[in-house]
């Protein structure tokens, strides 16, 4: 099925996705990066449910919490040549109401302070969109 605005959500109002990236997302889950696996273990103890490898629309999301409706992402040096595709993700997430914190692997691996400064205002609430 093409994903389009018309057809964006579920009969029970979740967010669609294509479904070849299941299997790609089952793969990404069974394998994470060390700064993934870091955020992983912080994330899990929070009082919100995150997903991790989240599909949503043409996309997988690392983290994804629908209660906050967060996404999270951690940034490889792959990245760096795709910062198109990274701000067309990011703009369809903002149009579906989904705020996305990006971060870079080296930032978790070697400055996780930094990281929760950034993260932990949206795990207390204390941003708003």
């Amino acid at each position: 099925m093409k994903i389009t605005e018309d057809n964006f959500l579920t009969k029970r109002n979740h967010l669609r996705y294509l479904e070849e990236l299941r299997i790609l997302a089952k793969k990404n889950r069974n394998n994470p990066t060390e700064a993934e696996y870091i955020m992983w273990r912080y994330l899990r103890k929070s009082k919100y449910k995150f997903t991790r490898q989240k599909p949503i629309n043409r996309f997988i999301l690392v983290f994804y919490c629908s209660e906050i409706n967060l996404a999270i992402e951690i940034d490889g040096d792959s990245h760096n040549k795709k910062k198109s595709y990274d701000l067309l993700r990011d703009r369809y997430l903002e149009s579906v109401n989904i705020k996305t914190l990006r971060f870079k692997n080296n930032e978790v691996l070697n400055n996780f302070d930094e990281v929760l400064k950034r993260l932990l205002p949206f795990l207390r609430g204390d941003v708003t969109k």
